[in-house]
């Protein structure tokens, strides 16, 4: 069936800036294997070719030529493939009539699928350069990034710096851009992002941030790593230098802050996913495996000691009694993990600018660097 989205054909961009800033829909062409290993928050994956497809061609291409490459994908996407494939991208150009379609460099895919478009009655652009230019373009803005000058709030963990974050301008989330709150504990239900979507997260938005280049950006204190993937090296230089704000709070606030991100949300998260019992299983699973990770430091006699009284924890929530989880939280934090960030805090004693909690941080940063909301 044809349908016109468009009487007026719009012209292909390479506006990079305005389609991130925007947020302006983009459908990639790529095969699936491609876009898992890196793609853009506001782009979709409607693939001309599967991953066995584009093995197929690409092997053909490289015994046989581009010609013979570009009959078999024609052969292969053809009949139902194609037209089941061509609906996919009619309905998204009709959903999305401001968007853009790509794929890895703007050639051969995205302007085959551009023209069954047109030949089914919609004129759909192209992101000019595809994918690797607006991945080139997003690695450049990360180079600027690291150029701001920067604030960085430290603070034992608890303290609530990620929350803190959300009631200031100029602040940059990094633990949300990798999907991993950088603790042995830190993961989420979900996947973490590997390292370039975590790369394209973080520009994406500094971008939308439209920050003028003197501009001072706030970023929770963090190591090389979170989780999985790390800091890009220019940044975290300039992390190293940058001045600190402490928060101090409470051991008694601290825990009731990791109490409830770590127990309650993470239960209902688990369980929201995976069912009342399997979630609470995966749950369980998942405080295990975070308690694993820091055995060695614990000492083998600790470590078996927090270990049974985790296990206590988890058998009284089964019945309804969640309190249980300080008998083990509680040690955790005051025993690991605050010598461990007083001690990394020391070394960076001559960089503090401001200590204080919550609201005098916050009044701080507001009434001195005009970074709060």
């Amino acid at each position: 069936m044809t349908i016109n989205t468009s009487t007026i054909e719009r012209a292909n961009s390479a506006d990079f800036r305005a389609i991130i800033r925007n947020k302006i829909p983009l459908m990639d062409v790529r095969a699936p294997i491609e876009f898992e290993k890196g793609a853009f928050n506001q782009s979709i994956n409607y693939p001309l070719m599967n991953n066995d497809e584009r093995a197929e061609v690409g092997l053909c291409y490289k015994n046989n030529g581009q010609a013979a490459a570009i009959t078999l994908g024609h052969s292969l996407v053809s009949g139902q493939t194609k037209a089941s494939r061509l609906a996919q991208w009619q309905d998204f150009a009709r959903e999305n009539p401001q968007g853009y379609l790509y794929c890895f460099r703007g050639g051969l895919r995205s302007q085959t699928v551009q023209r069954w478009l047109k030949e089914s009655g919609v004129n759909y652009p192209l992101l000019t350069g595809g994918y690797k230019a607006l991945r080139q373009f997003l690695l450049d803005e990360l180079d600027k990034l690291a150029l701001h000058p920067l604030i960085i709030l430290a603070g034992n963990t608890g303290c609530g710096k990620t929350p803190f974050l959300s009631h200031c301008v100029n602040s940059l989330d990094l633990e949300g851009a990798a999907g991993h709150r950088g603790s042995s504990f830190g993961g989420f239900v979900t996947r973490q992002s590997n390292q370039i979507n975590f790369e394209n997260k973080l520009v994406e938005q500094y971008i939308t941030g439209n920050y003028n280049s003197g501009q001072t950006l706030l970023l929770e204190d963090e190591g090389r790593a979170i989780g999985s993937i790390h800091l890009p090296e220019s940044l975290r230089k300039a992390m190293a230098l940058a001045p600190l704000v402490v928060l101090e709070e409470s051991l008694d606030y601290r825990l009731e802050h990791i109490f409830q991100e770590y127990i309650i949300k993470m239960t209902a998260q688990y369980q929201a996913k995976y069912g009342v019992e399997q979630g609470f299983v995966a749950f369980s699973e998942y405080l295990e495996q975070g308690l694993f990770k820091v055995r060695k430091r614990l000492g083998t006699e600790r470590y078996g000691q927090l270990k049974a009284i985790q296990s206590t924890a988890l058998t009284q929530q089964k019945k309804g009694q969640l309190h249980y989880h300080f008998d083990w939280l509680k040690p955790l934090l005051s025993e690991y993990y605050d010598p461990m960030y007083q001690y990394q805090l020391g070394l960076k004693a001559e960089r503090i600018i401001f200590r204080g909690n919550n609201a005098q941080c916050l009044s701080f940063v507001k009434n001195e660097l005009v970074l709060a909301r």
